[in-house]
């Protein structure tokens, strides 16, 4: 597929890396992705940075590098468009790893989304529009690993090589609809850090699947085992997940195992027994004497509220129906909470909840006040 392509350019040292921020400060817009080492690591790192111009391809190394500021101006510059597909994860990790800040996003998946597609992946979106067939064998592949092999390259460079045609296609297709102003609103939400997401503030044992049917001490000793597992991944520097599974841990925090044949009994194996069998005897033992874990309190909303968001969630469904789209394209889940609470009485009020969507405001505004009981604008 790549063979009549251009070779990608390298970028692995700070002179490259200052000629590339060169080559992209003159650029109105360029296509942008990352690979990171997820299913791999400990703690993830991006391990590499895709960068496209209609002209070239570049495959930044970020673990040669000691000094990304050189790129820093490139996110934060409003005058360049930074076209992504699914951006959330990218933006996430080059503001983690890197500090970067963002501006002028265009997100084609979410563009794809608000066009009503069913198939949003990149490859599935690169099959429909340009006839590739990306093989996407690479996509669990550890990109910290150096030399990255030939398929990892061409793979990492077809992320971004037909993103700004792909780009091109979709706004010619929101403006056609009469939807590129609703699209620009959610790319604007791509460029808040967090700004699409519900940050899990929950202690991890409390995001174990299963664990409100077990009593006061097996949470407590559930809890003694996720930390006692936290500490074994990060002395292996491997995934949490890798280490050892959820229903291991909730099934030791339910029978009390006490020797290493009784974990056997729960399904663990050998490796897993060799490696961390006695740390989970020695977290159960912990669990059984420590002091009794309390679940987070979770916000109770009021009646009132939760029968405006009710009715909310039913109006939005209805739309997204009538428009062949999914319900948070609509009126993201942010939106609708803060109405609900909120509960504007005017359409300006409304407004000023809804101060950065315009288009939504214009277009569903007085519908939502229907939806909320209000039939007309109050003075």
């Amino acid at each position: 597929m790549t063979d009549l392509l251009p070779a990608p350019i390298w970028v692995d040292t700070a002179s490259a890396l200052r000629e590339l921020a060169d080559v992209l400060s003159r650029q109105s817009c360029i296509a942008v992705d990352t690979e990171a080492n997820s299913l791999h690591a400990y703690r993830e790192r991006v391990c590499l940075i895709q960068f496209s111009t209609l002209e070239t391809d570049y495959l930044v190394d970020p673990l040669a590098l000691d000094d990304m500021t050189y790129l820093a101006p490139i996110f934060a510059d409003a005058g360049i468009e930074k076209i992504f597909h699914a951006a959330e994860y990218d933006v996430l990790g080059l503001h983690r790893d890197f500090d970067f800040m963002f501006a002028n996003i265009f997100d084609t998946m979410v563009a794809a989304r608000t066009l009503g597609y069913n198939a949003i992946g990149l490859g599935s979106m690169l099959a429909e529009k340009f006839g590739l067939d990306v093989d996407k064998h690479n996509q669990k592949a550890d990109w910290a690993q150096r030399p990255l092999t030939a398929s990892m390259l061409d793979y990492a460079r077809l992320d971004t090589h037909y993103l700004v045609p792909l780009r091109n296609i979709l706004e010619a297709e929101l403006r056609e609809r009469g939807r590129w102003e609703l699209a620009r609103e959610d790319f604007m939400r791509c460029c808040y850090i967090n700004g699409n997401s519900h940050r899990e503030t929950r202690e991890r044992w409390e995001r174990v699947d299963g664990q409100s049917k077990l009593d006061a001490r097996q949470q407590t000793i559930l809890n003694e085992l996720c930390i006692a597992r936290e500490k074994m991944a990060e002395r292996l520097n491997r995934p949490v997940f890798k280490v050892m599974g959820d229903h291991i841990l909730m099934e030791a925090a339910r029978t009390l195992p006490q020797t290493l044949d009784d974990l056997a009994a729960l399904g663990m194996t050998e490796k897993q027994i060799q490696r961390s069998g006695r740390m989970m005897l020695e977290a159960i033992q912990r669990g059984t004497t420590a002091r009794l874990v309390r679940p987070s309190e979770s916000i109770r909303l009021s009646n009132a509220v939760l029968n405006r968001l009710q009715r909310l969630k039913s109006w939005r469904k209805q739309k997204a129906e009538e428009m062949k789209v999914e319900s948070d394209i609509i009126l993201p889940r942010t939106y609708m909470h803060v109405i609900a609470e909120k509960n504007p009485r005017t359409l300006k009020a409304l407004g000023q909840v809804m101060n950065e969507a315009p288009w939504r405001l214009e277009h569903f505004g007085m519908e939502i006040m229907n939806t909320l009981g209000i039939k007309e604008e109050v003075a």
